[in-house]
């Protein structure tokens, strides 16, 4: 009796993973749903595909959407490193989207989502090379689109690499827009452990307090990638400071990757290891610089939008920022509703903001 309840049991396992792998598998088609309007039809003329090309001497993927072709181009640096934010960007589209008055490439930078391979050297993770490759792929959406100039937008990590690639080639853009902006990001992760652990005494919460209180933030090894990966990200996601403000988790984060038709299951796959090799491999190098000592000239417009409740990049020091940066127009925008994701939690008052200060450049 002991023996057939547990084969029912082992089966019953086997059964529910089957039935996973096979939604899974039906949901990793590695195509992207053609862009229609809000009543459901197909728009003509758009374009919703996904594509490679060689750069920095290795393949790498991309995607491409817009409502029409002709419309100025945007190149976006998704963050992490190592995290490609197409499949997170779609399931929170509303009335409005970027691909409405825009050309949109969504990168898989090098190491992450597409763009991952074993084969590739961890020493050719280099801020530089991350910036020669980014000017490789603007000159190629430069070419396809025959745009002179183009916009250039960075999501937390990309907006660290934004800033480098506009420093070194300044006249391949129209402007610069960056979201949840790096700045130093070692007083960043600071500020975050300090407002964490302040708030989980305040709270009561003695789970928490003890798990902050195993590190010092003035260790020399503070932020490490224990730290990264076992305390800081779920208690960011639980008390609203990390990557949404309101109803977002790392599992639904991770839902939002493993149900986005895009990628196919093997893409998937490399789609969370690339975001270990990244940020083991790239994340050192952002949080051992300081913009408000490395970077702080610009010859083009800049424009900053940070969420009030971000922690995750730390808002404040964002807002600090652009007080010493030095460009021919600057701006910043608060999202009084959004933490590290403005552009994903108030969509179109993203989208507004965007056109209102690209459309006159």
């Amino acid at each position: 009796m002991i023996k057939k309840s547990i084969r029912i049991f082992l089966l019953s396992i086997a059964t529910v993973l089957l039935i996973g792998i096979f939604y899974l598998w039906i949901n990793s088609p590695g195509k992207l749903e053609p862009l229609s309007d809000a009543s459901g039809k197909i728009i003509p003329h758009a374009i919703a595909e996904k594509s490679e090309i060689e750069i920095g001497g290795i393949r790498q993927g991309f995607f491409i959407r817009s409502e029409d072709p002709v419309n100025p181009v945007i190149l976006y640096l998704h963050g992490g490193p190592g995290s490609p934010e197409l499949p997170m960007i779609i399931p929170t589209e509303s009335g409005e989207r970027l691909e409405k008055y825009f050309t949109v490439c969504y990168w898989d930078q090098r190491g992450a989502g597409m763009s991952y391979s074993k084969s590739i050297d961890p020493s050719t993770m280099t801020i530089d090379q991350m910036v020669q490759d980014t000017h490789e792929m603007t000159e190629y959406l430069q070419r396809r689109f025959k745009k002179k100039k183009i916009i250039i937008m960075g999501h937390s990590w990309g907006t660290y690499l934004g800033v480098k690639t506009v420093e070194r080639y300044p006249d391949d853009y129209l402007a610069y827009f960056g979201i949840g902006q790096v700045t130093n990001q070692l007083e960043s992760e600071r500020l975050a452990y300090d407002y964490m652990l302040q708030h989980a005494t305040e709270i009561g919460d003695k789970k928490n307090i003890a798990k902050l209180s195993k590190f010092d933030k003035l260790a020399p090894d503070f932020p490490n990638q224990t730290y990264l990966r076992s305390v800081r990200s779920n208690l960011m996601e639980e008390y609203g400071i990390g990557i949404m403000h309101k109803n977002a988790s790392m599992l639904s984060i991770a839902k939002f990757i493993l149900l986005f038709k895009g990628y196919t299951l093997s893409e998937k796959i490399n789609y969370i290891r690339g975001m270990s090799f990244s940020s083991k491999s790239v994340f050192p190098n952002m949080i051992s610089d300081n913009l408000f000592e490395s970077s702080t000239s610009f010859k083009i417009p800049v424009c900053l939008i940070s969420g009030k409740y971000d922690y995750q990049v730390s808002y404040a020091l964002a807002k600090n920022y652009l007080k010493v940066v030095k460009a021919p127009e600057k701006r910043f925008y608060t999202f009084e509703n959004s933490a590290h994701s403005p552009n994903m939690e108030e969509t179109e008052q993203f989208v507004q903001t965007i056109r209102a200060f690209a459309t006159t450049k």
